[in-house]
């Protein structure tokens, strides 16, 4: 990890940037089953809703923000008050340098002060670099959705992750 990487929490003044990366990862097909790109309001309302518990982090290398993370409500139920699921979204000029890992462990240590007992995660089975980032930090993989979502015409399978915390 390298040493020049800060992590804090997001303020609104950073969604311009967390919708810029955003937006790569779903122009990249890599990490989510979002089609069209978000803009301004959709993130305002999503950073809203990601108060409290449910946090927002990102990380910075010099002054530059190149990586955001977020726990979600994985579902309203109270019997799932204790789980989280997470999203990560490194700037594709930055991926591989080590954002991932440092966003992961803090957004864990936040997850922790909040009471989470467990995080996981939905991943697509040919996300190997994402793969690699959740199982180097302790997650295992759970299971298959078979034909989950619909992206670019074709079926797409998604892999559920799981750390207990």
């Amino acid at each position: 990890m390298s040493a020049n990487i800060s992590i804090r929490k997001a303020t609104a003044e950073d969604l311009s940037s967390i919708l810029r990366i955003y937006n790569q990862g779903i122009e990249d097909r890599i990490a989510t089953l979002e089609t069209e790109p978000k803009d301004l309001d959709y993130m305002e309302t999503w950073f809203e809703q990601h108060q409290g518990r449910y946090a927002v982090l990102v990380a910075e290398i010099a002054d530059s923000l190149v990586g955001w993370a977020s726990l979600n409500r994985y579902s309203p139920r109270a019997a799932y008050d204790g789980v989280a699921d997470l999203s990560i979204y490194i700037d594709r000029l930055f991926r591989g340098k080590g954002i991932g890992s440092a966003l992961l462990l803090s957004l864990e240590q936040v997850a922790k002060q909040h009471n989470f007992r467990k995080i996981l995660l939905f991943t697509f089975p040919f996300n190997d670099h994402g793969q690699g980032l959740y199982r180097k930090s302790g997650y295992r993989e759970v299971g298959f959705f078979e034909d989950q979502g619909i992206l670019d015409g074709r079926f797409v399978d998604v892999m559920i992750m799981e750390k207990l915390l």
